[in-house]
């Protein structure tokens, strides 16, 4: 495996610690390695997911979804999100980063894999 440092907002990571506790994951490690695997698998149909036992952490994590995370129909959480990341990404190019953030909080709690990865888009701009 490849060590990668990320920097995360403290709420991002005091949510993904709420997980833990929980038992939903061992540790920040694995919550943080699942996001980014559901986060590539959901915007790359190509991905195949290379963490152990994925599946069945996905099924423990997304029960309403059934076995195996069936694809989602036209117009639902997939195109939303793309429509998020592209408004997220729009507002922060302008230098409005403070929109951007609110948006992002608007719509995805800190410990969705989603928010995650428009966290880490976010933190480019506030360099």
């Amino acid at each position: 495996m490849v060590k990668s440092t990320v920097r995360f907002p403290e709420e991002v990571l005091d949510a993904a610690e709420e997980l833990v506790e929980r038992g939903l994951f061992t540790n920040r490690s694995e919550f943080q390695r699942f996001a980014v695997e559901c986060v590539l698998e959901q915007i790359n149909e190509e991905y195949e997911p290379a963490m152990l036992d994925y599946d069945e952490l996905y099924d423990e994590v997304f029960p309403e979804e059934g076995p195996g995370g069936e694809e989602p129909e036209e117009g639902s959480m997939d195109d939303e999100f793309i429509q998020t990341a592209a408004r997220v990404r729009q507002l922060a190019m302008r230098g409005d980063v403070e929109t951007a953030t609110e948006l992002l909080d608007s719509r995805y709690s800190p410990a969705d894999p989603r928010a995650l990865l428009l966290e880490d888009l976010l933190a480019e701009y506030r360099e």
